[in-house]
């Protein structure tokens, strides 16, 4: 495999050359026309206009993308994380037009990519999951009713299809219980393009955290440990760190072999995540992410393993370079997800950087596109960059993280790095194990 598409923007496409170019591999950058200035499309071997600032006109135009892989000559293409990273049809596209499609097979993220197939998949690998109507609910109310009450109230209400905080509803009694499950049904169809919804038990004060596991479609998986998720507002991660305060090594190698045998057990290809709601001392498996994570870093920090060289090998036919055994979790840390945004408002803030200076020192990570004279554009997620700290201990990764936030300078653009200093100097954060509910009560939110 010497040359490979890069189907991204931002921070996770300077990620993916990065790799590329640590392996001697060749790379595509496409791009909007928005986008002409990126750091991975100035840096790239090759670079390529797929359309206008519009994802839909470019980002997710998969004729265009698979074009481009033909007019370059590439062998494989990366779709990072988000746009089609999770589309089986993109998938499908990639690997009918020739091409290497760097992920899972297209029927293994249908089989992920709907929640009760997934669910109906980890119950039958073993993995523990949230009770719940064991598949899609029908229209028949007091079946409905009676499912519900074998589950306990207060109950949760989720599309099949859905993600990303959308399509779900709690219900708390039984009165409101049909209403919600057609407004649910009619909201999941518009949105998803799929009325399925299923029911689960509602945990009042969950953590949530998540298991990533490595896979060569061979026969052979590993997992690289736990990651808490858990300081989220509006559902959307603001703060990961690995491990995870208070999971011991009894618990991560008993949940993560469970997660390691599903992976061979569905014939898993290339990296994955396992999500998890914790509460209790109990795992309840909420769904799979057939794709890297936003978060992958803090894995690597602990591990010492790249997950993107490893996706690219095993993409490539190789078996994992490692296993098991040689999985070893050291010190700690701490990724700050960095956006340009208003850090009260949260309204974004795109716009012109006048001036960029970021942190340094030992134990120290800037995971970033951005650079001095760069302008934010109004089109795409505001994140702009992640910060992540490495420590023997989480204290000292705390440590480094306020002295690294200090030094971070983002001028011309508002930034939520006030934010995740109020996140780091948090006493209860600090203490470790708040659930996910946590920032948004401490923000007023809910």
């Amino acid at each position: 495999m010497d040359k490979v598409l890069i189907a991204n923007r931002g921070e996770i496409a300077l990620r993916i050359l990065r790799a590329c170019k640590e392996l001697g591999i060749k790379t595509v950058a496409v791009h909007s026309t928005a986008d002409r200035n990126l750091k991975h499309v100035l840096l790239a071997d090759e670079s390529i206009c797929i359309g206008n600032a519009s994802a839909t006109e470019s980002y997710l135009n998969i004729p265009r993308i698979i074009a481009a892989a033909e007019v370059t000559n590439s062998i494989a293409i990366h779709p990072g994380y988000g746009f089609l990273a999770e589309n089986a049809d993109f998938a499908d596209a990639v690997e009918k037009s020739g091409f290497i499609f760097i992920g899972p097979k297209a029927d293994t993220i249908n089989l992920m990519g709907d929640k009760v197939s997934a669910i109906n998949a980890m119950k039958k690998a073993g993995v523990p999951c949230v009770p719940g109507s064991d598949g899609p609910l029908t229209d028949d109310a007091e079946r409905n009713k009676a499912i519900a009450k074998r589950i306990g109230y207060p109950i949760i209400v989720k599309a099949a299809g859905g993600g990303g905080g959308r399509g779900m509803r709690v219900v708390r009694s039984e009165a409101e219980l049909i209403k919600s499950i057609e407004t649910t049904q009619a909201e999941a169809g518009a949105a998803f393009g799929n009325s399925v919804v299923y029911m689960e038990k509602f945990l009042e004060n969950p953590r949530h955290v998540e298991i990533q596991v490595l896979a060569d479609g061979q026969g052979n998986a590993i997992h690289l440990g736990e990651r808490d998720c858990s300081m989220q507002r509006r559902h959307q991660k603001v703060v990961e760190e690995a491990p995870a305060p208070g999971i011991s090594e009894q618990m991560r190698n008993k949940i993560g072999d469970r997660c390691r045998k599903a992976c061979i057990e569905i014939g898993y290809r290339g990296a994955g995540t396992f999500e998890f709601l914790y509460e209790n001392g109990e795992f309840y498996f909420i769904e799979m992410n057939t794709r890297i994570q936003v978060e992958h870093p803090v894995s690597e920090m602990i591990t010492g393993v790249d997950l993107v060289k490893e996706q690219l090998r095993i993409a490539a036919g190789q078996p994992l370079s490692i296993d098991q055994s040689q999985i070893q979790i050291r010190g700690h840390a701490i990724e700050c997800r960095i956006n340009a945004e208003d850090p009260n408002s949260f309204i974004p803030s795109p716009g012109k950087i006048e001036m960029f200076h970021p942190p340094g020192g030992l134990g120290v990570r800037w995971d970033s596109h951005i650079y001095a004279g760069y302008t934010v554009p109004p089109y795409y997620d505001s994140m702009i960059g992640k910060l992540i700290t490495y420590g023997e201990s989480r204290d000292e990764a705390i440590a480094r993280m306020r002295h690294a936030l200090d030094e971070l300078v983002v001028d011309g653009i508002k930034t939520n790095i006030p934010l995740q200093q109020r996140i780091m100097a948090d006493e209860n954060f600090y203490a470790g194990g708040t659930n996910i509910h946590y920032l948004e009560k401490k923000l007023g939110l809910s």
